[in-house]
Formats: C-alpha cells, sequence, structure tokens
C-alpha cells in the first residue's frame, strides 16, 4: 500500500466504514499514480473538507470530480469514484 493510500484510509476511516474508507485511499492512490504524481495525502484532505455534500460517498465523489477538473489529461473520473462505472453507465472499453 502506497503512502498517500495509507494515510488516506486511516482520514477516511474515521468518516466511513473501513472497507469504503480503503477503497476510497486506493482509488485516490490510482488516480495519482495515473494522473498526478505529485498529489498529497494533505490536499486531497483540504479538498475533500470543503465539499458541499452530506455523506461519505457523496463527498467522495464530488472530491474525485475536483481532483479531475483539475487534471485537463483525466476525461472521466467515474473509474475511481466509489461505485465506479455503475450499472447504466456506458462500457468504458467500446469505442476504445
Amino acid at each position: 500500500m502506497s503512502d498517500i493510500s495509507e494515510t488516506l484510509a486511516d482520514a477516511f476511516g474515521e468518516e466511513t466504514d473501513a472497507d469504503t474508507a480503503q477503497t476510497a485511499a486506493e482509488n485516490v492512490a490510482s488516480f495519482a499514480e495515473q494522473y498526478d504524481e505529485d498529489l498529497t495525502a494533505d490536499a486531497v484532505l483540504e479538498t475533500f473538507e470543503e465539499a458541499p455534500y452530506d455523506g461519505f460517498e457523496r463527498r467522495f465523489n464530488w472530491l474525485v470530480g475536483e481532483l479531475a477538473a483539475a487534471n485537463e489529461d483525466c476525461t472521466d473520473s467515474r473509474e475511481f469514484r466509489i461505485g465506479g462505472f455503475g450499472d447504466l453507465a456506458a462500457d468504458p472499453e467500446t469505442g476504445a
């Protein structure tokens, strides 16, 4: 587990159950690996605290959207959100 993932899992664990916290932390670590190697746990947590929603999953999904919006290379952040693409989403492999 990477440092960012470990730090975020601990912090998110204060907001939600351990499994969801771990998934969320791993999703952010994946995002960082693919799109923003300089992303820090502190920056993620600061942004997370600004979320205008209640409930961990909504706040986390907002966070992922903010991270993606700040990175011009990430055009689809759904894979990093809690729940991923979802059952009703288009197949991400179609047209690839």
